[in-house]
């Protein structure tokens, strides 16, 4: 059975070139970046080359950028890191998103258990973070707001420019988690005017296990792992040389065709909704359509049928109800609840999203299946 992968947003596969920029130090390059003999001097240049090809697609110097073990480490490093130096004692003020993900959420509440407040700013029920509601929420003593950059359910881009305006003019940072951004549609930390910018290499065809954490010069974070002072003091640990060079191999092949593998996506995930408009009708909802989205990702529910018995439907078909993270529970996931959607409606969701490696044949193949699994289930 021919599988149709339609989870990219979930993981992607490794593209053969990360895989190729992988195996030498799999192997015959096995040094420590640390040594100061001939293999430890190759596995350092390969780390700072990656560091380059990751700077150059953020649009930051290379010593901004700190590598991590992936999305929830950089995640919970920004949060306890500035939490940490700033000193618990004394408490503060976080403000995330209402549909931010677990692994920013989860932070947030750990903090909260250690005497922070933490403010949640609910969305629209177009699925977009409103600048005003963030200046409602920010207080003298907010440290940080995170706001993701582009939401990993129904893919809606958030207003990033003008909540670090209203965030910098208020004395306070502005964290982003990227994960599902990066790679897919440009993001340049300066124009975005970032302080703190989250990497996920799986999202981004790199292996699973790999992240970064961009960091602002000058903005100062106590680091998780204390030790030999690894990733200029703030990783401790030997790195993790292969899955760097992966990632900076990511990055570079994402710089050479973003603006083709994004007008092409685009089209694609288009074609895809309008099939499934033409089967389903006006009867079909299709999340956070009125707001700038990601190209690659469509949220959409089917009436009178739960997403995950559609699915259950087509084996062949890999897709998910929702994030990764809940998709295997009839539980409505904190996106769609942040939207204010109706029960039934967050139940007959489901989530496709397109990558590289996706195909017109694949478009039509998958609109075909679950159009004739929703007509099955609707008898």
């Amino acid at each position: 059975m021919r599988q149709l992968y339609f989870d990219y947003n979930a993981t992607t596969p490794i593209a053969p070139a990360v895989q190729q920029a992988m195996l030498p130090f799999l192997a015959e390059q096995y040094g420590n970046p640390s040594s100061a003999h001939a293999l430890g001097r190759a596995a350092h240049e390969a780390v700072e080359d990656a560091r380059e090809y990751l700077s150059a697609l953020l649009g930051c110097e290379p010593e901004e950028i700190v590598f991590t073990g992936g999305g929830t480490e950089s995640n919970n490093l920004a949060f306890k890191g500035l939490a940490f130096h700033r000193g618990l004692t004394g408490g503060g003020h976080l403000v995330i998103s209402a549909f931010e993900h677990p692994s920013v959420a989860g932070p947030a509440r750990f903090l909260e258990q250690l005497g922070f407040d933490v403010t949640i700013v609910p969305v629209s029920g177009q699925g977009v973070v409103q600048p005003a509601a963030i200046e409602t929420a920010i207080r003298s003593d907010t440290l940080l707001v995170s706001v993701m950059l582009a939401n990993n359910e129904i893919g809606t881009l958030q207003p990033l420019k003008q909540i670090a305006d209203i965030c910098h003019s208020a004395g306070t940072l502005l964290h982003t988690d990227a994960a599902q951004a990066v790679g897919k549609i440009r993001v340049n930390v300066d124009e975005l005017e970032i302080d703190l910018l989250t990497v996920a290499g799986h999202k981004m065809y790199a292996p699973k296990g790999m992240g970064a954490l961009y960091i602002r010069q000058g903005t100062v974070l106590e680091p998780l792992l204390h030790g030999a002072g690894h990733e200029a003091g703030m990783r401790a640990g030997t790195e993790n040389v292969a899955g760097i060079a992966a990632l900076g191999a990511a990055a570079s092949l994402a710089a050479k065709s973003l603006d083709a593998s994004c007008e092409r996506l685009e089209t694609l995930r288009d074609r895809l909704q309008q099939a499934l408009r033409t089967g389903v009708g006006n009867r079909l909802v299709i999340h956070g359509v009125s707001s700038p989205r990601l190209p690659n990702t469509l949220s959409v529910s089917f009436p009178g049928v739960l997403g995950h018995e559609l699915l259950a439907r087509i084996p062949e078909l890999c897709a998910s109800t929702g994030s990764a993270c809940h998709s295997e529970t009839d539980v409505i996931s904190p996106t769609l609840a942040a939207l204010g959607v109706t029960p039934a409606v967050a139940r007959g969701t489901i989530r496709l999203s397109l990558g590289w490696y996706t195909s017109d044949d694949d478009v039509d193949g998958a609109a075909s299946l679950l159009l004739h699994a929703w007509e099955a289930l609707q008898r």
